[in-house]
């Protein structure tokens, strides 16, 4: 399969996994943009921070593969979503912020209406990667 996704005719964003097997489309605008430094995130993705945006549940669609992506507990009180056959992760969502559907901005195929905003769970942060030190860090 392909990395292209399909078009989001209402002119939102779209995208998906990198085999194409999970595609989604998005409708902006997006809750926010942030750098996440904590350490799920790193391990779940292996890199030293993810870049996340946010939008509300009702604006996140799946067009393609609810059989291919799989849900992981990654604690009690939230779930990572990724694909069963490239594996993947795409998706968070916690009761901490109910509605939302966070979505890594590298899964997502055009731009987002924003750029990053924060350094979230800096406090974690690793010293062998660059961060841009100009946005606020905050320890949610």
């Amino acid at each position: 399969m392909s990395r292209q996704s399909e078009q989001n005719p209402s002119g939102g964003l779209s995208g998906g996994c990198h085999c194409g097997a999970v595609q989604f489309t998005l409708q902006l605008p997006s809750k926010w943009c942030a750098h996440c430094h904590c350490s799920m995130c790193r391990h779940v993705h292996g890199a030293g921070y993810v870049t996340w945006a946010g939008f509300p549940t009702t604006q996140f669609k799946l067009t393609r593969g609810q059989d291919q992506l799989h849900w992981y507990a990654s604690s009690a009180a939230a779930r990572r979503g990724s694909c069963k056959l490239c594996g993947s992760n795409m998706l968070f969502e916690s009761s901490r912020w109910p509605g939302e559907t966070h979505v890594a901005l590298a899964c997502i195929n055009e731009a987002l209406d924003r750029s990053p905003e924060a350094n979230v769970y800096f406090d974690q942060h690793v010293n062998w990667m660059a961060t841009d030190d100009a946005l606020p860090a905050v320890n949610p």
